[in-house]
């Protein structure tokens, strides 16, 4: 019978990468906030195809699901901690770096975007990407994260032979 463990011989990495993604992402969040100041500056130009906006998002990817109430915020963070606790799990006991660095950044993105929602009671985007009338979501470096552990899962999944999914933790 196999226990359910909680600490794996991936957890410092993982950790480490989660911590690092986050506060990362939290002390540029902080700097735009109240450093640059982009809520009076407004939109600010970065190249013909980036702009810095202030963006506030009460809902999740995408802007889906938006929550303006404080039932639909704190769900939210909920299920924020729930994705990040199982993919530490998962994370913890990962074989590959790949899966590693996955797993942490998606934690990263989760908890960075979750510590929004529990400060500001909603996540703060700044890039706006943009080709001429296209317009591309807003998103903050969290997003990056995620959406950069995602790849880097889908990425590994590909990389194994076509028995790992059969193998036992201990081969």
């Amino acid at each position: 019978m196999t226990r359910f463990r909680f600490w794996g011989h991936a957890s410092l990495p993982v950790l480490c990468i989660a911590v690092a993604g986050m506060l990362v992402d939290q002390a540029f969040k902080a700097w735009m906030l109240y450093g640059f100041d982009i809520a009076a500056r407004g939109r600010v130009a970065v190249t013909p195809f980036l702009d810095l906006v202030m963006v506030w998002n009460y809902g999740i990817s995408y802007g889906l699901f938006q929550q303006e109430a404080d039932l639909g915020r704190w769900l939210l963070v909920g299920v924020t901690l729930v994705v990040a606790a199982l993919f530490w799990v998962w994370g913890s006991h990962a074989t590959r770096k790949m899966q590693v660095a996955g797993f942490a950044l998606v934690i990263a993105g989760a908890l960075g975007n979750g510590i929004d929602r529990v400060v500001h009671g909603a996540v703060a985007d700044f890039f706006h990407f943009h080709v001429g009338s296209f317009s591309w979501y807003v998103f903050n470096l969290a997003d990056v994260w995620i959406v950069a552990g995602v790849a880097a899962l889908l990425y590994d999944s590909f990389l194994g032979g076509p028995n790992d999914a059969a193998k036992s933790p201990s081969e």
